[in-house]
Order: C-alpha cells, then sequence, then structure tokens
C-alpha cells in the first residue's frame, strides 16, 4: 500500500493490478479510511492518466452485479449543483411519453442535494431488488433506486468517504463514480448534465468540457451512446433548495404551475433525451414534451411511480423560521450557489459528518431570482431548519441598479 501512495505522490501511472489490489482492499477493509482519504487527495491534486482513469472505471464496474445492456432503456446523471432536481421532473415526462428509463440516483455529496435523500423525505422505497428494478421499469415505464449492495458497492463506499473528506472535486473520480453506475446499471444510451460554475462540482468550462471528453470515451469501450450537456449553476437551479422543500417544486413543475430557469433546463433536457431514445427530431420531442407538462400526463405518471414505490406526497405545513430582506433597492444580478448551498447543508439539508442524519424540512425557499427587481424590505428568501446560520447568507446576492441580462442556461451539448 505504501508504495502505491509513493507512486501516486510521484504522479507515477499505477497498473490495473496495482490499482485493483488498493481499491478492492478497501472495498474488503484491507486498507484503511484515512489510507484511501490519502489516495483520493493525491487523486485530486495530481490527476490520473485516461488509461488509469479506464482500469478504475473498470474495478469500479466489476466490483459487484452487472446488468446486461439494454439499448431500449436511456439513462441521464447531473454531476450535481445546488436545487437541482431535474431527475424527478424528467424521468415522469419521459415515461409519460412512452420511454422507458432506468435511474440508479445517489445521495447527497457536500454541499449539493441527493436525489434518493428527496425521495426518501417522502416515503419512497428506493433500495430495490433487481426483479423489482425490472417490474417497475416494465409497469411504469421509469425507476429511480439507490445503488444496491451489490451494484458498484466499491464506488458506494468510495462515494460515502469522498463526501466527508472534501475529495469530490476531482475530473476522474467524477468521471469513475459516474460511468461505472451507468455501465453497470445496463441502460444503452446515457445523457450528462455536467454542472459548471461556483455551485457545482466542476467549476469552469475546462474541467467541464475534459470531463465531457473522458465520459464520451469511456462510454465507447462500453458501447454505450453517451451526449453531455454543460449548464450554468453560478446560480441556483430553481427556487427550492432541500429534500421535501424540493419536491414540492418538482411537484409545482409537473402542474404546468411555474416557469423557471429549472423548467427550462428540463423541457430542453426532456426533449433532447425523447430524440435520442425514438430517433426523432429534437423538434418533434419539444412538442411531445410541452404536452406532456400541459395535459397533465406528466404529473400523473409522478403520481404513479411515487405511488408505486411506497411515498406519498409532502406538505407545505413548515413554519417559516427565518426571513431574509433586502437591504436595498436593486435588480439581483447573481446569487452565489456555493453559499445556498452551504447554508442549507448547515440548516440540516446535508451531510456535513459521514454519520450525518438529514433534516428532510430543512432547506431554503427563494422568493426571488436572477433579474427579479426588489426593494429594501422585500423578502429574499425563506430558511427553514433546526440550526439557522444567516451571517454569510447574504454575501450571497449581488445588486445592481440596472436589469441584468441573462445568460443561457445552456453552454454546449457535447457528442
Amino acid at each position: 500500500m505504501n508504495n502505491i501512495i509513493k507512486k501516486l505522490s510521484n504522479k507515477k501511472i499505477l497498473t490495473y493490478k496495482e490499482m485493483k489490489e488498493f481499491f478492492i482492499g478497501y472495498l474488503n477493509d484491507l486498507v484503511s479510511d484515512e489510507e484511501m482519504t490519502l489516495c483520493l487527495k493525491l487523486i485530486c491534486k495530481n490527476g490520473l492518466s485516461d488509461k488509469e482513469i479506464f482500469d478504475l472505471t473498470d474495478i469500479f464496474i466489476n466490483s459487484g452485479d452487472v446488468f446486461p445492456k439494454n439499448s431500449s432503456f436511456i439513462d441521464k446523471h447531473s454531476t450535481g449543483g445546488v436545487g437541482d432536481k431535474t431527475t424527478l421532473i424528467v424521468l415522469p415526462i419521459l415515461a409519460s411519453l412512452g420511454v422507458r428509463i432506468s435511474k440508479m440516483s445517489g445521495r447527497a455529496l457536500g454541499y449539493t442535494g441527493g436525489t434518493i435523500d428527496k425521495l426518501e423525505s417522502i416515503g419512497v422505497k428506493t433500495n430495490l431488488t433487481k426483479k423489482e428494478f425490472y417490474n417497475l421499469v416494465e409497469k411504469n415505464n421509469m425507476v429511480i433506486s439507490s445503488q444496491t449492495d451489490n451494484l458498484c458497492p466499491l464506488d458506494k463506499k468510495v462515494y460515502a468517504l469522498r463526501d466527508v473528506t472534501g475529495t469530490t472535486k476531482s475530473v476522474a473520480l467524477i468521471a469513475t463514480s459516474i460511468m461505472s453506475k451507468k455501465i453497470a446499471s445496463g441502460a444503452g444510451k446515457i445523457l450528462i448534465d455536467i454542472k459548471v460554475g461556483k455551485g457545482a462540482l466542476i467549476e469552469n468550462e475546462k474541467q467541464a468540457r475534459e470531463l465531457a471528453r473522458i465520459m464520451i470515451e469511456i462510454g465507447k469501450k462500453y458501447d454505450r451512446e453517451v451526449i453531455c450537456m454543460l449548464t450554468r449553476m453560478d446560480n441556483p437551479l430553481g427556487d427550492n433548495i432541500g429534500n421535501k422543500i424540493e419536491i414540492m417544486e418538482v411537484i409545482d413543475i409537473l402542474k404546468n404551475n411555474k416557469q423557471n430557469n429549472l423548467t427550462r433546463l428540463c423541457i430542453e433536457m426532456s426533449s433532447l433525451m425523447y430524440s435520442l431514445s425514438k430517433n426523432s427530431s429534437y423538434e418533434k420531442g419539444k412538442e411531445m414534451v410541452i404536452s406532456s407538462l400541459k395535459t397533465g400526463k406528466a404529473y400523473k405518471t409522478f403520481l404513479n411511480y411515487i405511488k408505486a414505490q411506497g411515498g406519498t406526497l409532502p406538505k407545505n405545513d413548515n413554519d417559516p423560521k427565518y426571513e431574509i430582506k433586502s437591504k436595498r433597492n436593486g435588480y439581483i444580478k447573481s446569487i452565489n450557489s456555493m453559499i445556498i448551498g452551504e447554508t442549507s447543508m448547515h440548516l440540516g439539508a446535508g451531510r456535513i459528518k459521514k454519520t450525518d442524519k438529514i433534516d428532510y424540512d430543512a432547506g431554503i425557499i427563494l422568493s426571488k431570482n436572477i433579474g427579479d427587481k426588489v426593494k429594501k424590505g422585500e423578502v429574499l428568501a425563506t430558511l427553514y431548519g433546526k440550526k439557522l446560520d444567516t451571517r454569510t447568507f447574504y454575501n450571497a446576492y449581488k445588486l445592481q441598479i440596472l436589469k441584468p441580462k441573462i445568460k443561457d442556461i445552456i453552454i454546449d451539448i457535447i457528442k
């Protein structure tokens, strides 16, 4: 183990055998958390070669069960961002249009929310057997589950450690984690939403393009069609940040009651995935997606999904804990996603330590967003949670006299 750490420190290439010995050793408790943390920190600092990334992905995939490739299944993944709940909107839209979509999701990673935590906040069963997984796809055209104990168990263990050791921001580790789960779960076509900005794991476009390149290359090695979207994450995605609080926004959008940056992104993403799955034009896909939202088909599919996996819809009965009011007049130029996300985490909506329990009711609801005009004393946001932390929250907002120009949320689509 010391030799492997030494090679990583000296930026020397690890062999497949060396990497397997170290990482499978960690899975089998032969390598300690401290040793693995040092390894992960060196990877974050020095990176890995393409070959090492391919090898590590293969080791992750084969650490447990591997579902056979199913070309009719399409999957999506987001690299994580503040307020990102796209999976819970996109999947019901697509399923309502006859697209079969299977999704294995993760928990919170640092200050970015986890789809599984959000679903469990309303009682949805996410720990599914292989039989349950396939039956639900057959019944509802969609399924969202947590990683089973036997699917990429190595990633599951390393993922939890990365969350609490400051080792989340690594192109190599992000690519390995995402693609190992996507390959092992069997989807033939995969859309990756790479968040870029202050509130994302990837903070600049150069890193995002490198991540897209390596994930597309991994997909080719396993005969998967991979498309990457680069999307902005400097500002929170949507208005609600938390767990149960985010489910309430999902419901509003699926009912076609809310139009914001989250709505726009989900429509674009769903349209692209529909055209990918059905071999149709993007324009036809967008027409079908908008129709699904307007007619209520997407919302009905979401209700059926929640019922099938044992959940119940949340009630909007939280008492406001603290209102953040504007200190002056102006237009909102930007909202720092990292500050919003870290505040939400400290309120109890995320994990600071590996053993922390999430407060499902905690979080933030934004009353104003980018480009909105505000007056002094108007409510900018409402904070919910047992641990209130407002000291740095005001720093998240930048106001200016003139109305700002709002950039398109989608930076690029890479195939």
